[in-house]
């Protein structure tokens, strides 16, 4: 079975490194170029940072309530229906977690191609053996690939740290402001509020993925729920003070106009060589995300094979490691087959509504447990939502307001991600049917 070995500090930095990939050093940029003024800039950071926290609060009393292998899959599976777990687990193996392994694995091969010179490897190649070699990593064993993890993490926090001292002491811009003609109106500002805070969100999505390793953590319904809100605590202060930072060196103009608005700011205030150690930083938290996606996502499909929804086989334990070795492989051979197919830029589109969607029904689990558990009369978790219903009925409306407009700017895209879904559940159920003929 799976050994309890990861702690307080080892969570913490896994739901951080589950957050934190390379997008804050792009993001920035898109959300100025989309917000009239400075003050919503950092209106929508702060914003989307409440968002998360409230966030952090679902899973953590739903980790608190179940403590359970599987996390999210197990939450969904119990609170529904055994088909809410089987279509979130097919869906995070075809096009969720293993498109953006695969994605940020090309990212990474992208930076590090250069460093080879003019014989260097395709990005393709490099980014394979990266997959190739981080999936070792984590069979190695889960106290292995936690200390992998913590020591990615611990090097990206710095880097990032690095920047937001950059930002703080670099000259700064005079003030400036973005001209957009819808924000003349009210409606119109709303607009272009709801438009800047999409790549916001994005940002912040992710602390779900620390339920994935619950199985392996040591006291579980007390450690998963601390570590959720100490890491919420800390990307909202790293995202805040990264663009408070871009903000005052590059001007909120100069922040939209820029394609690299971190090795932007570096080069300003530490010349050729900060730019240099940006793009380091970048390579690294891009890694981070790889190894954080292949050490967490595999304990879905151990848990859904457990439940027959996979073969048996990749519910299988190594005796020696103590992993799902089986499992592992299954993630780091689907992100290599979509890493090489090149077909990754859509991936991540594909990608929002499911994995929104699942955050959204995350949310209902917790009315449908409370209720449950406070018929069945047991006893109250050590982790309680602060002023739920209302701070949960606010998270599911601003996830509403995301799938809108998700629709809205990629439809397709959307209806791929729906379509995805419905084909799993209807799948669900042709297997149900089957095995009830076969017998």
């Amino acid at each position: 079975m799976l050994q309890r070995r990861l702690g307080l500090l080892d969570l913490t930095l896994i739901a951080i490194g589950a957050v934190i990939g390379s997008g804050i050093f792009r993001n920035p940029a898109v959300v100025a170029h989309r917000a009239p003024n400075a003050a919503i800039v950092l209106g929508c950071w702060i914003a989307g940072g409440v968002l998360a926290l409230m966030s952090a609060f679902v899973f953590a009393e739903l980790s608190a309530r179940r403590p359970e292998s599987g996390g999210l899959y197990a939450f969904l599976r119990d609170a529904f229906h055994p088909v809410a777990g089987f279509i979130f687990g097919w869906t995070t193996l075809t096009i969720a977690y293993t498109g953006s392994t695969a994605a940020s694995a090309v990212l990474f091969a992208g930076y590090l191609a250069p460093l080879f010179g003019p014989h260097a490897p395709s990005v393709k190649v490099i980014a394979i053996a990266t997959l190739a070699i981080v999936t070792a990593i984590n069979i190695l064993g889960v106290r292995q690939g936690s200390a992998w993890q913590n020591l990615l993490v611990a090097l990206k926090v710095l880097a990032i740290g690095a920047l937001i001292v950059g930002g703080l002491i670099g000259p700064a811009a005079a003030p400036q402001s973005v001209t957009h003609a819808l924000a003349a109106s009210p409606i119109g500002l709303l607009a272009v509020v709801g438009t800047a805070m999409l790549p916001v969100l994005f940002a912040y999505n992710g602390l779900q993925c620390a339920t994935y390793i619950i199985g392996e953590t040591i006291d579980p319904a007390r450690t998963l729920p601390r570590a959720l809100v100490i890491a919420a605590a800390v990307i909202i202060a790293i995202y805040v003070l990264v663009n408070v930072g871009c903000l005052r060196v590059l001007g909120v103009e100069g922040l939209a106009a820029s394609a690299t608005p971190a090795a932007d700011v570096m080069s300003r205030t530490f010349g050729a060589f900060g730019a240099r150690a940006i793009a380091i930083a970048i390579a690294l938290s891009t890694l981070g995300y790889i190894s954080n996606s292949i050490l967490l996502a595999p304990r879905i499909y151990f848990q859904m094979a457990a439940d027959g929804g996979l073969f048996e086989r990749f519910a299988r334990i190594n005796p020696r490691t103590n992993v799902p070795t089986y499992a592992i492989l299954l993630q780091g051979f689907f992100a290599a087959i979509i890493a090489a197919s090149g077909s990754f830029e859509q991936i991540v589109n594909w990608v929002t509504t499911p994995e929104w969607a699942f955050v959204a029904a995350a949310a209902v689990a917790v009315f449908v447990f409370r209720k449950r558990d406070a018929a069945a009369g047991a006893p109250a978790p050590f982790f309680r939502i602060p002023l739920h219903p209302y701070s949960t009925a606010l998270v599911l409306a601003a996830l509403t307001i995301i799938f809108v407009a998700c629709a809205a700017l990629y439809p397709l895209d959307t209806l791929f991600g729906f379509g995805v879904m419905a084909f799993f559940g209807v799948l669900y159920f042709a297997l149900r049917i089957g095995r009830t003929v076969a017998r």
